[in-house]
């Protein structure tokens, strides 16, 4: 019997044929040499025109470096911040990549902890509790609990980074999977434009994991540090990869829509059935995952998702893959197709109450 994977934020289909198409022609059309560094002028066109769009902060081509994938966003966006020894904020809980990445630029990782009661959001108490920093990494909407900072939270945290010269670095490439109010870029806040470094990427917006096409965007001078860098790690990206790139973003909302359709039908079917069996959810308006608290049960994440997977062959992440903060938690990706992943939520479930004591069973059909 099969394990129903729900560990990984990897669409369940596949890059768009047409996508693939306009990558192949590129690829046979001669598109295979050495690449414009800072990326092709048309890719970065239209990151910069999405972005303007998206935010209404007017966005050039010389505010945009194309990186490989989000990943490498951010390690240029830390790069381009902090100085060996310096130390770089980031909040807790955390894409697992966050503290080995800021470590990598030779800057201090300094978790600050968002806290359970308050939906996984920084507090500026937990913020003006830390030490001082160069810059500050915050992610929204977030991976992994599926919160998005409201406008409010964000001014908080823009105030925070001014009052403090510091560099706010915002990793939004859950920009398109926002399934209730909306997602606010703190770029486009008062004064934060030139102190602002977004990372994106087409990896969950446009199903492109695999094709590596990120971004960051800022100040022109900061950028230019960033391709700087670029120039002495990878020397660009494959140009038909770019064309791809460029090609897909040329689809506009309405391909980012598609792609987005099935996380926002499984996110709210998921939520439905956890609610019905009193399950204690995160509140999550955004992204692929849903994250589930099982402190109840007296049993860790690990344990909690080891048990699972061994017992009902149902794979999850536990929370502490994702800091301290989410101890006692499990994320579900709504990565299956809609019948497995009801099915697993079903499991989870009866699961929970099993090992909370058996208070309340859930049928699980199938």
């Amino acid at each position: 019997m099969p394990v129903i994977e729900l560990t990984i934020g990897e669409h369940d289909r596949k890059t768009d044929p047409a996508i693939l198409k306009a990558m192949h022609e590129s690829a046979t059309g001669g598109h295979t040499g050495y690449s414009t560094i800072p990326g092709t002028d048309g890719l970065r066109d239209a990151v910069a025109k999405r972005l303007a769009t998206m935010t209404g902060v007017a966005t050039e081509r010389n505010n945009v470096v194309i990186t490989a994938g989000g990943q490498a966003a951010l390690l240029a966006a830390h790069m381009t911040a902090c100085d060996p020894g310096d130390a770089a904020l980031y909040i807790d809980p955390y894409y697992a990549t966050y503290p080995g990445t800021i470590r990598a630029t030779g800057a201090m990782a300094v978790a600050v902890t968002a806290r359970a009661e308050r939906g996984f959001q920084p507090s500026l108490a937990d913020l003006e509790e830390a030490c001082e920093a160069r810059s500050l990494l915050i992610n929204s909407p977030n991976n992994p609990t599926g919160a998005v900072y409201s406008r409010t939270k964000l001014q908080e945290i823009a105030e925070f980074t001014r009052e403090r010269d510091m560099w706010l670095i915002s990793d939004e490439v859950y920009d398109t999977q926002v399934w209730e109010g909306e997602h606010v870029s703190p770029r486009a806040l008062s004064g934060m434009e030139s102190r602002t470094l977004v990372a994106g990427s087409l990896s969950k917006s446009h199903a492109m994991t695999g094709s590596r096409i990120g971004w960051l965007v800022g100040p022109e001078e900061a950028i230019s540090h960033a391709i700087n860098l670029a120039t002495h790690t990878n020397y660009g990206l494959p140009g038909f990869l770019q064309d791809a790139g460029e090609f897909a973003l040329q689809q506009g909302p309405a391909l980012e829509d598609t792609i987005a359709a099935p996380f926002r039908r499984r996110h709210k079917a998921v939520n439905a059935i956890f609610s019905r069996e009193d399950l204690n959810v995160v509140p999550s308006v955004a992204t692929m995952y849903v994250m589930v608290d099982i402190r109840a049960t007296g049993m860790t994440g690990i344990e909690f998702a080891e048990a699972l997977l061994d017992e009902h062959l149902v794979a999850v992440m536990p929370g502490e893959s994702f800091g301290k903060a989410a101890a006692g938690h499990v994320r579900v990706a709504l990565t299956v197709d809609d019948a497995a992943l009801e099915k697993a939520a079903l499991v989870i479930a009866e699961f929970y109450w099993n090992c909370a004591g058996g208070a309340r069973t859930a049928a699980v059909s199938g």
